[in-house]
């Protein structure tokens, strides 16, 4: 398999014996299971992309959050 690095991981025994019954009941490899459970929770857990949107607002000025209250005043009133 190209692109796969091999490493050693150590399970409790009593999960060993479920992934490979698991493994056995599916008819596939308990590394096959191993490798998609890694990659789904990964993908779960892993970084977050940030908005793109994040930041696109720079109004350049540094005092905005302390007068936040005052540069807002009156929005959403008609």
């Amino acid at each position: 398999m190209p692109g796969v690095i091999k490493t050693t991981l150590y399970l409790p025994e009593a999960d060993y014996r479920r992934l490979k019954a698991l493994a056995r009941r599916e008819g596939r490899a308990a590394a096959e299971l191993v490798r998609e459970a890694v990659s789904e929770y990964a993908s779960r857990h892993g970084a977050r992309r940030l908005p793109q949107s994040l930041g696109a607002g720079r109004s350049g000025r540094r005092d905005v959050s302390e007068k936040a209250d005052r540069l807002l005043e009156g929005m959403g009133r008609r």
